[in-house]
């Protein structure tokens, strides 16, 4: 076990919450995941929970899990960022948020479309306040990675907020994830990482891979 509480991954039925929640659970950590349909969280993580061989993923709403959650995920799609934020607003109040929103142009995922207020994580952290310590991570680690539970995952994780202490626990959730994981700065910052999503989806279109991701080199780690 780890010093580390429970996770809660809002939005945790899709791909990237489903994989993150095998790889923490995997490590140790109490996990749970929300959805909209807490019926719909309940049956995927029973299907998690068999994969993984023993009960470590609880299932519920997404207001029951950021209120039960000590750090909350948020991996839901960028239509649904503000509307999830805004339903969960007063159970995040002290606690650490860790942002993977991307928000991709709908009409064409490889090219890059910031909100207006820089990126997704600074707009969660004006929405929420500074009672929310918002961190923005893993946007640029492919799912298909993810759900590959066994070993490492050869790609960086860059780590943006405004809190130091806060980064360090993402910078420590991303190692027990298997990856490394870097502190690139202030929540503006993120901008940087959001961004990439979009070229790493142009690059795994070019050149017909999976999974393309980021290195970061000559960088102890």
């Amino acid at each position: 076990m780890t010093d580390i509480g429970t996770i809660a991954i809002l939005g945790g039925t899709g791909k990237e919450g489903t994989g993150l929640a095998l790889r923490w659970a995997k490590a140790g950590l109490c996990v749970l995941i929300g959805s909209r349909d807490p019926a719909k969280a309940e049956r995927v993580a029973a299907e998690l929970n068999a994969k993984l061989g023993r009960e470590a993923i609880r299932g519920l709403g997404n207001l029951d899990a950021a209120a039960q959650g000590e750090i909350v995920v948020l991996t839901v799609p960028y239509a649904a960022h503000l509307s999830t934020l805004a339903q969960v607003k007063e159970a995040l109040a002290g606690k650490v948020l860790v942002d993977v929103t991307v928000p991709l142009d709908p009409e064409n995922v490889r090219r890059v479309k910031l909100p207006p207020a820089g990126s997704a994580a600074q707009e969660a952290q004006q929405f929420l306040g500074e009672g929310v310590r918002v961190v923005s991570a893993f946007q640029n680690i492919s799912e298909t990675l993810l759900h590959d539970a066994e070993g490492p995952i050869d790609c960086d994780v860059l780590v943006c907020g405004n809190d130091k202490e806060a980064k360090r626990t993402v910078i420590r959730l991303a190692e027990l994830a298997g990856m490394r994981a870097f502190d690139g700065g202030p929540v503006e910052n993120s901008a940087a990482a959001e961004a990439l999503t979009s070229v790493l989806i142009h690059l795994n279109i070019r050149y017909k891979v999976r999974g393309a991701g980021i290195r970061f080199t000559r960088v102890p780690g």
